[in-house]
């Protein structure tokens, strides 16, 4: 996956970036002074078939909007999210998925290609949990020795395109 972030990104949401892409192993770009065309164009040269866009409000990031290459929205999250300053090491090509919440479970496995969880101990593991009143969803991140990793991700909503 290629993320990016809307332009003008405040170092809070550069830091989000950085971990996301390490969890997900993915490539972070800064967007600079590209066009969402640039961009596109980028992610196709390089041989990514997702996109997520990060944009924020008042310097935090707000929504992960992902992507194909032409450019379709396939996945709009509207989020808040924490640093923990928790920097382990997670093996992205060893990570799963375990997924709470019926809607978001194809989504996810789909969009992200990332496997569901088995019941294999020596796998890092991306949690989607049931939210609370606030937050439809939280994702975490856990490493092979069950420790949380950044970031933690509140997702206040979602919608497929």
């Amino acid at each position: 996956m290629f993320i990016t972030t809307s332009r003008k990104p405040s170092s809070r949401t550069r830091t989000f970036c950085q971990s996301l892409s390490r969890v997900l192993n993915a490539t972070y770009i800064n967007r600079g002074k590209m066009s969402f065309r640039d961009v596109l164009n980028k992610a196709s040269e390089s041989g990514f078939k997702k996109i997520a866009v990060i944009s924020q409000i008042k310097g935090n990031p707000s929504r992960i909007e992902i992507y194909d290459t032409n450019g379709q929205i396939l996945l709009f999250l509207k989020i808040t999210m924490a640093l923990l300053d928790s920097k382990g090491k997670i093996n992205p090509d060893k990570l799963c998925i375990k997924c709470e919440i019926d809607d978001l479970n194809k989504a996810f496995i789909d969009i992200l290609d990332i496997p569901k969880c088995h019941h294999d101990s020596n796998r890092n593991v991306m949690w989607v949990k049931e939210g609370d009143l606030e937050n439809k969803a939280l994702i975490e991140f856990y490493d092979k020795d069950g420790l949380i990793r950044d970031p933690k991700i509140y997702v206040k909503n979602w919608r497929f395109e």
